[in-house]
């Protein structure tokens, strides 16, 4: 008698169920943060609202710094949950699009989108970060990735050639990081800008000071 053949275990559906609760959690904790704020909301409440237990929370997400970066995150995606930069919706149509002005635009445009949702997380990790080191750690280091993800952006614009030769692509970097950074963005909005108006000047900023020859560049 032929001996019965196992089926190959298939965990995708078991990952699903889990995607789908992890995005429920994050979900359920942006909720709270926006309503609460960092310091009103506790990780049991997150659990409660997303109905499940503590230790799903931590095992699915984690602590509440790691629970805010989550969500700041999947503000960044556009999405119910975090993505790698590199699978960001805004990053790839920047990517696609023709030119180096294009590019500023469609990033500017983007940026008009997430900074209204990922600033109050960073201004939250930055207050929280006095009395809660893991949180300062965590600020620091998004501020370092954002770094690192701006000497990709410009790395994108030298391939275009427009870019301006006499300047280096870490001070190319460097600007676009700071005037994209959440404390810029307080600046220029707390003046009565809209994040539109913002991206704006953003877009203009970057394209006279960066490219080469900007009056064509606006022109295409």
């Amino acid at each position: 008698m032929a001996k019965p053949v196992k089926r190959p275990y298939d965990g995708s559906r078991r990952r699903a169920a889990a995607a789908a609760k992890r995005a429920e959690i994050i979900a359920a904790a942006a909720e709270l943060f926006a309503a609460d704020g960092y310091a009103g909301t506790s990780v049991q409440a997150v659990a409660d609202r997303a109905r499940v237990s503590l230790d799903t929370v931590y095992a699915s997400v984690g602590r509440k710094p790691q629970l805010l970066l989550a969500v700041h995150d999947a503000a960044l995606a556009e999405g119910p949950t975090p993505v790698p930069a590199e699978q960001r919706s805004y990053v790839q149509a920047v990517r696609a699009a023709p030119t180096a002005a294009a590019k500023l635009r469609t990033y500017a445009d983007a940026m008009a989108r997430v900074l209204p949702r990922t600033v109050p997380i960073m201004r939250a990790l930055r207050e929280a970060g006095s009395t809660e080191p893991e949180c300062q750690a965590q600020h620091d280091a998004l501020s370092d990735r954002r770094a690192a993800n701006m000497r990709r952006l410009v790395a994108d614009l030298r391939e275009t050639g427009e870019l301006r030769t006499d300047l280096s692509d870490d001070d190319a970097a460097d600007l676009v990081w700071s005037l994209n950074s959440p404390e810029w963005y307080e600046l220029v909005t707390g003046r009565g800008r809209t994040p539109e108006q913002y991206a704006d000047l953003l877009a203009d900023v970057l394209v006279r000071t960066l490219l080469a020859d900007p009056v064509a560049a606006a022109g295409r």
